[in-house]
């Protein structure tokens, strides 16, 4: 797991746009697998095998009026259809089985997400990139406004799937999460990476006097 901190204002989530396709860059390169890879939409980033949960959901993660099933497949459409017709009895195996590994409750497939509660609606974020098989997961701040039971539930998540070998990207204000999740940890500051720590090297005081640009 590699984290990235810094200030508001820094960067984090503009640089998590670009790797995604949905802000273009005119400097430096995506490599995955060895390969430079230049996402030009998040569609194309889905297909190089990368998934972006943003920082607001409800915004940019889900279809609040569209049901827990319809949400959780939506990334995978065009592998569910067939000259324009969703198999629904394939969308419904299969975001069952995802509902079922990352807990979200209620496991109806028909509620809406607006009905579910924060926690839940996060984890059917989660879901819908992991439908995608993606190889690289980048997380900005995947554990805002959702409660402490919740974030034990997603930190395990990370940890899963780390240990099955993808690539996690965890962005996030809180320091705490960072120092606990991550091997190492990028600190950025004004749009441009100014630290790099291993687990054994990082603390909160040097996180934040990098990040804040001061000398230790």
């Amino acid at each position: 797991v590699l984290g990235m901190f810094g200030l508001v204002g820094s960067g984090r989530t503009q640089v998590a746009r670009c790797i995604f396709g949905a802000e273009p860059f005119t400097t430096g390169e995506v490599r995955l697998d060895g390969n430079t890879v230049r996402p030009r939409s998040p569609r194309e980033a889905v297909k190089e095998g990368i998934a972006l949960l943003t920082e607001d959901r409800k915004r940019d993660g889900l279809v609040l009026s569209c049901t827990t099933r319809d949400n959780a497949s939506m990334a995978i459409f065009d592998d569910l259809s067939k000259l324009g017709v969703i198999n629904r009895r394939a969308q419904k195996t299969r975001v069952q089985q995802k509902v079922h590994e990352l807990d979200i409750r209620p496991p109806q497939l028909d509620r809406l997400a607006h009905q579910l509660s924060g926690g839940n609606q996060q984890k059917l974020v989660l879901a819908k990139w992991l439908m995608t098989q993606a190889r690289v997961l980048i997380l900005d701040e995947p554990t805002r406004g959702v409660d402490v039971a919740t974030k034990v539930e997603i930190y395990q998540i990370i940890n899963n799937l780390a240990v099955d070998g993808m690539g996690i990207l965890l962005i996030s204000s809180e320091l705490l999460e960072i120092l606990g999740m991550s091997n190492r940890a990028l600190v950025m500051r004004e749009g441009r990476l100014v630290g790099e720590f291993t687990r054994a090297q990082a603390s909160e005081e040097k996180l934040l006097a990098s990040a804040a640009g001061v000398s230790q």
